[in-house]
């Protein structure tokens, strides 16, 4: 098997272990199988986040401490999405692929920091040079679906064992897809976007050490995710079907850290005063109490390894 980006740390895995026991018991409904984590510790002297003082070539030699669940498990990204297509406009904008214009910096910008779809809508259209509409005959459509497939074939060439069987060839929908969206899509959905908590990981990384592409692109997604008032760059969706999360963290008290977590639980786990938009699998009637207690369970994963990270860089200063 190839080597992860990350070197597996059996205490931090414990710790990860720990996390997930207590996740569980606070969420009894949330089966085993319905949440993959990965989770990046940095140490010093710090090779991330430093406005791209390392090349691409030296970056790659460093391999951070890391415990990851089922973090090769194939998931629904929903919006998570957004960022492959993000990352993809800006290879495309460095090699003269796609123009620079204001349309799609503001697309760019919606698409992260709104989870806009039709904002992803748009970044696809122009990435692959394909656009929905109605169902195609044979011979159009299977030219439609190669150029639709052209991101897929743009992070498959970077060589990363991470993205091996990933898939992002769809749009995300407020509702759902119709003509040739739908039957590109497939009967059985077998065509849906698939992405797993390591690849997502390691595009992360690779925007927060300043190698995505380039320093300066690099930075244009970290602004995108940056929170106010915190050192914590980020983006979540949750809804009625699915509750994720990516963060790099700077808080003080800590050591950096990078975490993202998927997570499918197909009951209400608990209860939260929270809110967000639904997917397009579903349209249930109680979707704000479920999209609601989604949003706990992220919350309560997120604050779980932030109080152990305080408590590992404490552990670590005495």
């Amino acid at each position: 098997m190839p080597a992860k980006f990350f070197l597996p740390h059996p205490p931090l895995q414990s710790q990860l272990d720990d996390v997930l026991e207590a996740t569980w018991q606070a969420f009894p409904n949330l089966a085993q199988n319905q949440i993959a984590v990965t989770w990046i510790a940095y140490e010093p002297p710090y090779r991330v986040n430093t406005g791209g003082g390392l090349s691409a070539e030296e970056f790659w030699k460093y391999q951070p401490q890391g415990a990851s669940y089922r973090g090769v498990e194939l998931m629904e990204p929903d919006s998570i999405v957004h960022l492959f297509y993000v990352v993809a406009m800006q290879v495309w904008l460095e090699q003269g692929m796609a123009q620079p214009s204001a349309e799609i910096d503001r697309a760019m910008t919606d698409a992260l920091t709104r989870g806009s779809h039709d904002a992803a809508s748009f970044l696809l259209d122009v990435l692959t040079g394909t656009t929905s509409g109605p169902a195609l005959p044979s011979g159009p459509d299977e030219t439609w679906a190669s150029q639709r497939n052209i991101v897929n074939r743009y992070f498959a060439n970077l060589g990363w064992p991470e993205l091996r069987s990933v898939n992002m060839n769809q749009k995300t929908w407020c509702d759902r897809p119709y003509g040739r969206e739908k039957d590109f899509l497939g009967a059985a959905l077998e065509n849906r976007n698939q992405l797993t908590t390591e690849a997502t990981a390691r595009l992360l990384h690779s925007i927060v050490g300043g190698v995505s592409v380039s320093r300066v692109r690099s930075q244009f997604v970290m602004d995108l995710l940056a929170q106010p008032a915190a050192r914590i760059w980020s983006q979540s969706v949750v809804t009625s079907t699915v509750a994720h999360s990516l963060t790099y963290s700077e808080v003080s008290g800590t050591h950096p850290y990078l975490l993202v977590v998927f997570s499918t639980p197909d009951k209400p786990p608990s209860k939260v005063r929270s809110h967000s938009s639904d997917s397009w699998y579903s349209h249930s009637p109680t979707m704000s109490d479920e999209v609601s207690q989604h949003a706990e369970l992220i919350s309560f994963v997120l604050q779980q390894i932030l109080d152990v990270s305080q408590q590992n860089f404490e552990r670590n200063s005495g």
